[in-house]
């Protein structure tokens, strides 16, 4: 039997929704989903050579950094709680086939374990693994010639990537993280890390990575723009949907411990559809065309910064998303310190 609410003498029924926000401790108490910092990782850029701190064109308040300036900024965001971080290589040289991605003493190499020498456990490092910063060409794959046509090769590049994720786990990092989008290739890491003995470090794999045009301001602080062509052959289409869960099983099954939505904001339909199938951690990449544009907007005082990062922010958290990666990571700690947020 439907029970049909009682109204008052002004028509209103007995309960009132809004009595629920009528200040911030309140709404605070009931708020369905909430973001604290531990829940969030912040990439950073380190750089091969650089001497200190470098500011990245087309990403305002983002650096690349020295690994002197790396620990000091890790430093900096342990104290803010953001326990997190995803580390992404500027390397000095490059070649065809993006040898420097693996080399024991390269960047990223070099940058873990110093970051693990001086904070141990209390940071968890990710690193990404993909060769578009390390490749000549730009592109996350090594390249073949047929005929006129030049392709990224699928197999000789998982073979790749598996090298450069061991030479990361042997480094100290916790997480490895491919974003190339070649298939198979988590199966190859996991085979890789196991053999070798790291069977404990994690994959988190950027499963659902659409061809996207907000990774433009990233190509700018990697130097990774593709020398020819674009990406499309390998990343999603930004049209389907149902794709999305076929990447994310076969993922599953070849051994990820995390799965990625990337980029966020414009993807929410495909953090939620992929939380609601499949019982795995959901992290959701909010790429830098999104940092970029609300960076930009906030500048011109067409919106206000931390609103607009708040509502971002837990709109993709109640998406469904168990970790969001976000250039804002340190500056939304920072707000909620200092008692600046909605």
């Amino acid at each position: 039997m439907r029970i049909l609410p009682e109204f008052t003498k002004y028509g209103f029924p007995t309960v009132r929704l809004r009595r629920l926000r009528k200040n911030r401790i309140v709404r605070d108490l009931i708020a369905e989903v909430k973001v604290f910092p531990s829940s969030l990782v912040m990439p950073l850029f380190v750089k091969e050579g650089l001497m200190e701190r470098e500011p990245i064109d087309g990403m305002p308040g983002q650096e690349r950094l020295s690994i002197n300036a790396l620990i000091r900024e890790v430093g900096e965001l342990l104290d803010l709680e953001v326990r997190a971080i995803l580390l992404f290589g500027v390397p000095s040289m490059k070649d065809e086939f993006g040898s420097s991605a693996y080399d024991r003493d390269g960047i990223v190499q070099k940058a873990v374990r110093e970051v693990k020498k001086n904070f141990g456990e209390e940071i968890t490092v990710m690193t990404d693994v993909c060769l578009c910063q390390y490749t000549s060409h730009g592109h996350c794959g090594i390249i073949l010639e047929k005929g006129n046509r030049k392709i990224i090769d699928n197999d000789s590049t998982i073979e790749v990537l598996a090298r450069i994720a061991l030479s990361h786990a042997e480094a100290g990092a916790d997480v490895v993280a491919p974003s190339d989008m070649m298939d198979g290739r988590v199966g190859a890491i996991r085979k890789a890390l196991d053999e070798a003995g790291y069977t404990d470090t994690a994959i988190m794999s950027y499963s659902v990575k659409y061809a996207s045009s907000l990774y433009g301001p990233f190509r700018n602080a990697a130097y990774s723009k593709p020398s020819f062509g674009d990406r499309r052959s390998y990343q999603m289409d930004p049209r389907n949907m149902r794709e999305a869960l076929r990447e994310v099983e076969l993922d599953i099954l070849e051994g990820a411990d995390i799965v990625m939505v990337k980029p966020a904001s414009w993807y929410l339909d495909i953090v939620s559809l992929i939380k609601n199938h499949f019982n795995v951690p959901v992290a959701a990449y909010s790429v830098s065309g999104e940092y970029t544009m609300i960076k930009i907007m906030a500048e011109k005082g067409l919106i206000d910064e931390k609103q607009a990062v708040w509502e971002q922010l837990h709109s993709v958290r109640r998406a469904g998303a168990d970790i969001i990666i976000t250039y804002y990571a340190k500056q939304y700690a920072e707000w909620i310190r200092d008692g600046e947020l909605p």
